[in-house]
């Protein structure tokens, strides 16, 4: 019997048995898996929480209860229970769900996440309102061990154990040994710890103490409760802070989890759950290789490894390799680390994502993964450079945002050389509005001293990163995800100058970064209709080169970037003409983002949404000529 089709809403499980749920969560996992294997997305993750997400949502009433992702990136089985089962085939899509959490797209989502170790900060927030406007509902934060290695995870836990809150936080435990294996000892020991008998007797000794032996007895016994609870439970750092620790159980065991989480549900004050679990639960090679399966283009898994149609041409060719931004830059990691002992490279949990594991696999005494901890990252950098070391940090743009004050307070007031690697810079596809790049431009450009480039192709990624490591101050190189093209240099110039990539009289795109080579074929396509339109490369945002700006200012242009229009390349442009009293005479349109957040879709579509392809800058260019886009600042 297949269950997962009469599932309309969470109320729908309540009624079914153990053995029936069991049969769901296969149901659920083959539907992840499906679906998936065609969209791409995330795949150990959400695999390994259908359990959890199952039993939270048998023993809660989530959507009047609050339950809230960390990342969210697992959220794929609490979307199919929560009424968008018929529309599961269009998550990651344009015009689709997202892959992470939502306000806007359901009552079930109470909470949008999409950085991590944020959970637990958002529950405390939550659980203040409930308490404060007299309301009743429970809250619950699933976080998982990476992301508790976050210390935002750890201010949220300090404060909810501070305030005494009625709240949950579930760690879901799938790759760090915090703990030992969950056993048949630990299983029998959290049975006896949520019975109602244990908690009547600890709630009933505890008053009696209170009352008859006063404040400091009860003090002494409840160091005593902490040191026996401790030693069995190995949970004092949490107990430290306040919370009550209970765990570990294996968050597979579903009659186990469901025992748990309804016995816990009655208790009062601040509890972790620490849960076991298996990345991949349920797909033979993502649980052998979880990191591989973590995310996943479509058609990842062969029809030999799970049933479906033969894979098609067009999706093989998909998985042809590609050279990208990322491995030129890894290239110019390793060239430049055979060079200099003192090059060591920093990441925060991404160490394939940025393809420092590579680097880590050549020098791993030179190589520093400090978790989910960008704001340590960068500062952790900012010592190493003062001591005569080269840090290079590589840290996707999106995540660069949380060591912002870091890079502006313990890199840059003192000038250290310490070179950020801002990989997925702009528009980075199917995950969330989370995950773009889209304003590093921005808020790096205001920074006084830091240096910001951006190579077009893979040639220039590697020849910035051997400049950048020379350099005496900070520098910043933010570059696209995806495949880079090799354009190759046209004029010999160095890197601090920008470069004329093709010729033209009746225009010029002004460009930075992966926008040069959709704007020489926007420009070739032009040329066809009789329009010479110029392809200048700036390479420089910060700073510009002036020289090269002066010899464009007797033509129209348009300013081509992938971030954010509003303090971005081509405001940066505009205020240097400003400042030689030339912008009024000068015709000039940016094409960049909108002061949008950019919703999921391909990155080609994204790029086509803003008219950052060829097609869409061909036509900005041709209504731009013909006067259909007014003069200036639009």
């Amino acid at each position: 019997m297949a269950f997962l089709d009469s599932i309309d809403s969470p109320n729908d499980i309540k009624s079914l048995s153990h053995a029936e749920l069991a049969a769901l969560a296969v149901e659920l996992r083959e539907r992840v898996i499906d679906v998936v294997n065609r969209n791409g997305g995330h795949l150990s993750s959400p695999l390994g929480v259908v359990e959890l997400t199952l039993a939270l949502h048998y023993v809660y009433d989530i959507g009047c209860d609050q339950l809230i992702w960390d990342v969210g990136h697992q959220c794929y089985p609490h979307k199919l229970l929560t009424g968008r089962r018929d529309i599961f085939d269009t998550i990651r899509k344009k015009d689709g769900i997202s892959g992470y959490p939502r306000i806007s797209e359901s009552d079930y989502d109470c909470f949008g996440t999409g950085h991590s170790s944020t959970s637990i900060s958002a529950a405390v927030g939550m659980a203040i309102a409930r308490d404060h406007l007299k309301e009743d509902y429970g809250v619950v934060a699933l976080i998982g061990d990476g992301a508790i290695t976050g210390g935002m995870a750890f201010e949220g836990l300090s404060h909810a154990g501070h305030l005494g809150l009625d709240m949950l936080v579930i760690l879901n435990d799938n790759e760090m040994s915090i703990s030992p294996n969950a056993s048949a000892l630990n299983k029998y020991f959290n049975r006896l710890i949520v019975a109602e008998p244990y908690k009547r007797a600890k709630e009933d000794a505890g008053s009696f103490v209170k009352n008859v032996l006063g404040d400091r007895m009860t003090r002494a016994i409840q160091d005593i409760e902490k040191s026996v609870k401790n030693y069995i439970t190995k949970g004092a750092l949490f107990q430290e802070l306040g919370v009550n620790y209970i765990g570990p159980v294996d968050g597979h065991d579903l009659p186990l989890l469901i025992e748990c989480l309804a016995s816990i549900k009655s208790m009062s004050g601040p509890i972790l759950l620490h849960c076991r679990t298996e990345k991949g639960k349920g797909l033979k090679e993502a649980e052998e290789d979880p990191l591989k399966f973590h995310g996943v283009s479509p058609v990842a898994i062969r029809p030999s490894e799970t049933e479906g149609d033969p894979r098609p041409a067009e999706a093989e060719a998909k998985l042809l390799p590609a050279r990208t931004f990322t491995d030129a830059f890894v290239e110019g990691m390793l060239e430049a680390g055979a060079a200099d002992e003192t090059i060591v490279g920093i990441t925060a949990a991404m160490p394939t994502g940025t393809g420092l594991s590579k680097f880590e696999e050549k020098f791993p005494d030179r190589f520093y993964d400090v978790g989910i901890c960008e704001q340590h990252a960068v500062t952790l950098a900012a010592g190493m450079a003062a001591k005569g070391l080269r840090p290079v940090a590589a840290i996707y743009s999106t995540f660069l945002q949380r060591g912002y004050d870091q890079l502006i307070h313990d890199v840059c007031i003192q000038q250290l050389p310490v070179v950020f690697a801002i990989d997925r810079a702009g528009l980075v596809g199917e995950d969330s509005p989370t995950q773009n790049g889209t304003f590093d431009i921005s808020f790096l450009r205001c920074v006084p001293g830091l240096r910001v480039l951006a190579p077009r192709d893979d040639v220039d990624t590697k020849q910035m990163l051997l400049w950048a490591l020379k350099q005496d101050g900070p520098v910043a190189i933010r570059y696209a995800r995806g495949k880079a093209p090799t354009i190759g240099a046209r004029e010999g110039r160095d890197i601090t100058q920008g470069e004329v990539l093709r010729e033209g009289t009746d225009g010029n795109f002004l460009v930075v970064g992966p926008c040069a080579q959709p704007c020489l074929d926007a420009a070739e396509r032009l040329a066809k209709e009789g329009h010479s339109f110029g392809v200048v490369d700036a390479r420089h945002i910060k700073p510009l080169d002036t020289a090269l700006l002066d010899t464009l200012l007797d033509r129209p242009i348009i300013t081509v970037e992938e971030n954010t229009l509003e303090g971005g390349f081509g405001a940066a442009v505009m205020e240097y003409f400003e400042t030689i009293d030339r912008l009024q005479e000068l015709r000039i349109h940016r094409v960049g983002i909108p002061g949008v957040f950019s919703k999921q879709a391909s990155r080609s579509e994204q790029l086509a949404a803003h008219d950052l392809d060829a097609g869409g800058l061909y036509r900005r260019a041709l209504a731009f000529l013909q006067q259909e886009i007014p003069h200036a600042i639009s």
